[in-house]
């Protein structure tokens, strides 16, 4: 690993903040974080990401707290592409790549990342292991990434799934600057 950032966002979509400790390398990506929100009710998160070659999600831990309950995830990626959520097999998301942390722009970086997105044409469509927040639930999620242009220090990429979509502002790392609607970095 080369890298490493502390990055802060404001969550527009759960009222809250997120703060990121990024480790960026060739091909890889460990991350460290928490965030706490106010909707869909108060929680607090706190995760850790690992990625292998090809920042393909490789673990995601993840607790959440609310002020009923403390639940846990521990998702895994195998090298054969197949997903377990506490050891338990999720066949709906085999074969996916990435995990999708729910209110959390740091989980948008990998796809972008593997294929260049956010710095040269290209649009690509994937499956992925979505992870609702605060109730850790693992969904299968069909996301389309498309680069729309450059900017000074980065690019944009519209993200779209199902009749959702947004445009994206990344920096040149990869990492989001600005998610409209969800969420915006603080300087």
């Amino acid at each position: 690993m080369t890298a490493s950032r502390a990055i802060t966002w404001e969550v527009l979509e759960s009222r809250g903040f997120e703060t990121a400790w990024v480790r960026l390398g060739e091909g890889g990506l460990r991350a460290h974080g928490r965030a706490v929100g106010t909707v869909p009710e108060p929680y607090w998160i706190s995760y850790e990401l690992e990625t292998a070659e090809g920042f393909v999600t490789r673990r995601l831990t993840v607790t959440a707290e609310t002020e009923s309950s403390t639940r846990t995830l521990d998702l895994r990626r195998d090298d054969a592409g197949r997903w377990t959520a506490d050891g338990e097999p999720l066949p709906a998301v085999d074969g996916a790549l990435d995990c999708d942390l729910g209110l959390c722009p740091l989980t948008n970086t990998m796809p972008v990342l593997r294929h260049g997105l956010h710095l040269a044409p290209g649009e690509r469509e994937f499956l992925m292991a979505w992870v609702s927040v605060p109730g850790l639930v693992v969904r299968p999620s069909q996301q389309v990434y498309t680069h729309l242009g450059r900017t000074d220090g980065g690019g944009h990429v519209r993200y779209a799934s199902g009749d959702y979509r947004s445009d994206l502002e990344f920096d040149a790392d990869g990492l989001v600057v600005d998610y409209p609607g969800l969420a915006r970095r603080l300087p």
